[in-house]
């Protein structure tokens, strides 16, 4: 464990790299734990910020579908001016037409209420002339106020289409918190398995580096046993191809730490930083390998309750409950309470007539509009109908058909849920496995690493005593490379597992 220790801090030093040219300022060195990583993250990550957007969406159409319920202010003005030739002498027409004209206004507000009722309130004014002998006003002013209000009392009473869709809608605005909480726990564990790549890959480079170093020294041993002759100069050969494999595997490995900056730097800063791309990334902080405790049983009951693709199951079930009972609501007969009220005002210029038919116009009286309004308010002509209405279709209809294929629909997300939470279950499972597996390769690989150093140095003895060759030494070199970078990769193999594990009780792993 201590080399893993010592390796990975070596590794970290050699932040440095080769030496910058004098044309090219060196770019800018930025330490980051991983805390911080995951919360710049957070702030940065575009999808992050994609998802955060989903819950405003949802706001939207929960106010989409609460604005069935708002009020609705309906206005009508209308003019008309009507000239009837005359055709008998009983059309009251002077001369050889009757004129008419009049002005009407219309003011209503009518509602759908959350009980699914609806009322209509509408206030009426009209203003007519006419040029008729027979009409006992010109000109007649009059006005009237109607309230219509109907009540479902079966279909429609408990929960309706616009009940329906509110519902539905509050349901997909709490899916949407969900999948803000499921994207924020993957963006997390993405985070921390792109800083521990990184942390790999500089700590493997460490390794290369400690490799070659080695193999440098071996060519300098060999080149001096060639000089006082006691190695032939073929052995050089050998020497110079280990080196330059070497070298290869460094190339490689400074690659592979570019590649590792860049998933990091994707995951957790601003693209629109003018450093984006050449910022350097090092990890600051490194904790060392110590074995947790994974109590599977209670990780299975934790993800069963938080995981976030169950909760958008149970989410989705509960719309399909709503569905469900708008159906079944729908299959009920349509009984409707309906109630009408209304009240009239007449006034204006009334003739008083004399004997006869139709009789001269003796006199003229005058009734003003607020008089016509005064009756409305007192109630002096009120007028009213209550009906009730009832309906309902014979054979097959398609709420019933809507009805069974909604229970399908319910069963089915049913069976879905159940074979979701099994899935769930066998996965914590998994990974509270791998943790433990990581656990044991650790353990393996370090007494793996401790070999391979005590072959080294005793094949380095054996060279010096003459028993041994370059081949042997240079094969040994290249199994303690190969033993401490598989101790690095078991050891950020294992706590890519703990952040597995952590996160499928969270989210499902992608």
């Amino acid at each position: 464990m201590t080399l893993v220790r010592i390796g990975i801090a070596v590794a970290i030093v050699f932040g440095m790299g080769e030496p910058a040219t004098a044309q090219a300022p060196a770019p800018e060195v930025r330490r980051l734990t991983m805390e911080a990583a995951v919360r710049i993250a957070l702030e940065n990550n575009l999808s992050v910020r994609v998802a955060r957007i989903d819950p405003q969406i949802q706001d939207l159409s929960v106010a989409q579908a609460h604005a069935a319920w708002s009020p609705t202010l309906t206005s009508t003005f209308q003019g008309a001016s009507t000239d009837s030739p005359s055709n008998s002498f009983l059309s009251g027409a002077q001369g050889t037409k009757t004129s008419d004209a009049r002005f009407n206004s219309n003011v209503g507000v009518e509602q759908t209420l959350p009980w699914g009722g609806r009322y209509n309130i509408g206030w009426d004014g009209a203003r007519s002339t006419t040029t008729n002998i027979f009409s006992n006003f010109s000109p007649q002013v009059r006005s009237s106020l109607a309230l219509t209000y109907r009540q479902p009392l079966l279909r429609g009473f408990s929960i309706d289409s616009a009940r329906q869709q509110v519902l539905v809608t509050q349901k997909n605005r709490e899916i949407a918190d969900v999948t803000v909480r499921q994207t924020i726990a993957l963006t997390s564990r993405a985070v921390r398995h792109a800083y521990w790549d990184l942390a790999y890959a500089i700590a493997s480079l460490g390794v290369q580096r400690q490799s070659l170093d080695l193999a440098r020294e071996s060519l300098r041993n060999t080149r001096a046993r060639i000089e006082i002759g006691t190695t032939p100069p073929i052995d050089a050969i050998e020497a110079e191809a280990e080196v330059a494999q070497r070298e290869e595997a460094v190339i490689l490995g400074e690659a592979q730490i570019a590649t590792a900056e860049d998933a990091l730097r994707t995951l957790v800063y601003d693209p629109a930083a003018a450093d984006f791309w050449t910022l350097r990334i090092e990890p600051a902080d490194l904790p060392p390998f110590a074995p947790a405790v994974v109590d599977v049983d209670m990780a299975v009951r934790s993800a069963l309750e938080r995981r976030s693709d169950l909760q958008q199951s149970r989410k989705n079930l509960e719309a399909a409950d709503v569905n469900l009972r708008y159906f079944r609501n729908q299959t009920l007969p349509d009984v409707t309470a309906s109630v009408d009220y209304g009240l009239i005002g007449l006034g204006g210029t009334q003739f008083v007539r004399g004997a006869g038919f139709p009789g001269p116009v003796i006199g003229r009286s005058k009734r003003s509009f607020a008089a016509v309004l005064g009756d409305l308010f007192s109630n002096d002509f009120p007028s009213w109908t209550a009906s009730l209405s009832v309906s309902y279709p014979i054979g097959a209809t398609p709420q019933e058909a809507g009805l069974a294929r909604t229970r399908l629909q319910y069963s089915q997300q049913q069976t879905q849920l159940r074979n979701a939470e099994l899935q769930v279950a066998a996965q914590v499972r998994e990974a509270g496995r791998q943790v433990l597996t990581n656990q044991r390769r650790v353990d393996t690989t370090a007494v793996s690493r401790q070999l391979a150093e005590r072959r080294l140095e005793a094949e380095q003895r054996k060279l010096g005593a003459g028993t041994s060759t370059s081949f042997f030494v240079f094969q040994a070199q290249r199994d303690l490379a190969q033993a401490r970078n598989n101790e690095l990769l078991a050891t950020i193999d294992y706590h890519r597992s703990i952040v597995d594990f952590e996160t499928i009780q969270e989210a499902p792993l992608r």
